[in-house]
């Protein structure tokens, strides 16, 4: 059995907050009996007192303003370096494989994880454990069983909800949608190009569309064969096109960063499990979103069947994915299986002028196939509000700094002149008038106001003794 990588991110958080009391005494200022007497020129001492008193005043207004200032930043205004959720079920990798398909080549080592991102792709709703929903929203259908799972709109991007979508799972030949589009990105390879069959393209295991030795087809054609018969032995000749398995593995991983889908590495170009392969729902229909914005992409997901000459199987290759037969609307999808990664699905379908794509990974067959836990996703997806909203789906990788899956993220050098200067209030405002400036400038002035009544009263007060006593 090979060793899974499974490091959780750890990471620890202090709060400290400090609470400054001030006495505050209350002078009397009232008149005595005694006529004159509360003429008197106020003492020295007691005039001291009496502004110490003042000033501790103004103080205990300070205090009371100043911990918007001083506090530690909430995590809703510095979200950047906010880590995900660690304790998520498989928010490393994927659970431990079942059989020997993942063990490494002799002399090669099983890669690491992907590192996960400080900051949750898509939304910080995203990051979190379970159902992600939208408020007022339903319970999802109870008949979806998958581990993970999410509904998207096609067209904005948005997120409608979820479950586990950053959740790292194996994607089985879900991944053929990432190795289609990185036909269709690379600048190499042409959908009119001619690729010979090879003995090791028809001997790949598991799905087959019959593929024989010698036998000659354009890209589109194979392409199109890939996706809607998830043909292994046309993944594999694909791959050779791309120029060879480790190239082509490692463009699709290169596109898949580039797109912003981070939980994803590939180690097959057919879903055929392989050491350090994962995704996750979000990313499969980041990367699926990507791919029906190509219109050869969307010409060869909605074949319903492809002839081709010579195959050992019979000429006819007809599309599996029952949803563009079964579901009103049904425009595209992939189906994926594999031991460890278990069932898999991609679909997509348009009603009333919107188009939703759900994911569903690793889930049973029974007592719901997973393709009709899509189709159910799908039916929860058009029943909620045009505007419900949970996250998006990126159109590119992230600014945010990476974590290690060993370790907190690295934080970006200090800039002496930005470390000099004064620090945003929250509201956005720099002024010196901003949510602290004012209420400490008017506490500042009635101290000023009362230190100089104060003052001139007693200069009155000296005043009127020396008029008397001459």
């Amino acid at each position: 059995m090979s060793h899974v990588h499974t490091a959780k991110a750890s990471r620890k958080s202090e709060a400290r907050r400090e609470s400054l009391t001030h006495p505050v005494s209350v002078v009397s200022d009232a008149p005595t009996a005694a006529g004159v007497a509360s003429l008197d020129p106020m003492p020295t001492k007691q005039f001291r007192r009496s502004a110490v008193a003042v000033l501790a005043a103004a103080g205990a207004l300070f205090a009371a303003v100043s911990p918007a200032a001083t506090a530690a930043p909430k995590a809703a205004d510095h979200v950047r370096h906010k880590p995900l959720a660690a304790a998520c079920e498989n928010r490393t990798a994927p659970p431990p494989p079942v059989d020997t398909s993942e063990q490494p080549a002799p002399g090669k080592s099983s890669p690491p994880p992907p590192p996960i991102p400080d900051h949750p792709v898509g939304g910080e709703k995203l990051g979190g454990c379970g159902d992600v929903l939208p408020a007022g929203a339903p319970k999802p259908p109870k008949d979806v069983s998958a581990a993970s799972w999410l509904v998207a709109d096609l067209d904005t991007g948005n997120v409608l909800a979820a479950h586990n979508p950053h959740a790292r799972q194996r994607p089985a030949s879900t991944i053929k949608v990432l190795t289609a589009l990185t036909v269709l990105s690379s600048g190499d390879v042409k959908l009119d190009d001619k690729v010979t069959v090879s003995k090791e393209d028809a001997e790949q295991e598991e799905t087959r569309v019959g593929l024989v030795p010698g036998q000659q087809y354009t890209v589109r054609q194979l392409m199109t064969a890939m996706l809607i018969r998830s043909g292994n032995d046309v993944a594999h000749a694909l791959a050779r096109q791309l120029g060879g398995l480790d190239k082509a593995v490692a463009k699709m991983n290169t596109l898949a960063r580039e797109l912003g889908a981070l939980d994803t590495q590939a180690a097959t170009p057919s879903g055929l499990d392989g050491p350090g392969q994962m995704t996750s729902a979000y990313d499969l229909a980041l990367v699926f979103r990507k791919a029906m914005q190509n219109p050869d992409f969307r010409k060869a997901e909605a074949t319903r069947f492809i002839d081709l000459k010579g195959l050992s199987k019979g000429p006819r290759v007809v599309n599996d994915n029952q949803l563009l037969t079964q579901y009103p609307g049904g425009m595209a999808g992939k189906t994926g299986f594999t031991d460890d990664a278990r069932h898999t699905y991609i679909g997509a379908a348009e009603r009333n002028g919107r188009k939703l794509v759900a994911v569903v990974l690793r889930t049973e067959q029974q007592p719901v196939p997973a393709w009709k836990q899509g189709a159910k996703l799908l039916d929860y997806g058009f029943a909620l509000n045009r505007h419900a909203r949970v996250g998006e789906l990126v159109s590119g990788p992230p600014q945010a700094v990476l974590a290690t899956t060993t370790g907190p993220a690295p934080q970006p050098a200090a800039d002496p002149d930005r470390e000099l200067a004064a620090p945003k209030s929250p509201n956005g405002d720099d002024s010196a008038f901003g949510t602290v400036g004012m209420p400490l400038t008017i506490a500042a002035g009635v101290a000023f106001l009362i230190v100089m009544a104060m003052y001139v009263r007693r200069k009155r007060a000296v005043a009127r003794r020396r008029a008397m006593s001459s």
